[in-house]
């Protein structure tokens, strides 16, 4: 397998050209943000205030860790269902964010808003928490720490695997895997 270099903040030159089914790694700063914390950067958004971290370029894994066991700095890191955070990602899109890794289909409307702002949805490995944990170099909160696993985390990552799901053309895996399987 060929695996694609990324590291964020991600732009054009980046996302061009990078097409449904590519694998990557990531290197670099991944924010991570649940149902809760996206609901609370909507607020902030709409009252005009600005977001915990500079959404520009950058990519949104949507993952809720669990503890660090002793010598680590975070616990199992997987994936969550990304069609959660589906009515937020027109926002995030809007406020600058290009990349989201998750699990699973996004919707129509989610698509749609990644494609309108060239933004990339990336698949990670549901099941596998325990060896991505190992790709994460560095785990701080940086806000709504009173949320627990959904606060808004900045993590660093080094070879973290994911595989490009919808690229900026419109492409999707999951569409064009099911078109031949009829």
């Amino acid at each position: 397998m060929n695996w694609i270099h990324l590291s964020a903040p991600l732009d054009d030159e980046a996302l061009g050209p990078l097409r449904a089914g590519d694998a990557v790694l990531f290197a670099g700063v991944l924010y991570v943000a649940r149902d809760r914390a996206h609901e609370r950067m909507r607020r902030m958004l709409e009252n005009g205030e600005a977001l915990p971290f500079d959404p520009r370029g950058q990519v949104v894994y949507f993952m809720g860790p669990s503890p660090a066991p002793p010598g680590r700095v975070i616990g199992s890191a997987g994936p969550t269902t990304a069609g959660r955070m589906d009515p937020f990602a027109g926002m995030m899109c809007r406020a600058g964010v290009r990349g989201f890794i998750g699990k699973g289909k996004r919707s129509v409307e989610a698509r749609a808003a990644m494609r309108e702002h060239g933004a990339v949805y990336f698949s990670s490995f549901g099941g596998a928490g325990a060896y991505l944990s190992r790709r994460v170099v560095s785990s701080e909160v940086l806000a709504f720490e009173e949320l627990g696993p959904e606060a808004v985390y900045r993590l660093e990552v080094a070879e973290f695997p994911a595989i490009v799901i919808n690229d900026i053309y419109g492409g999707d895996l999951y569409e064009d895997a099911l078109s031949k399987r009829r």
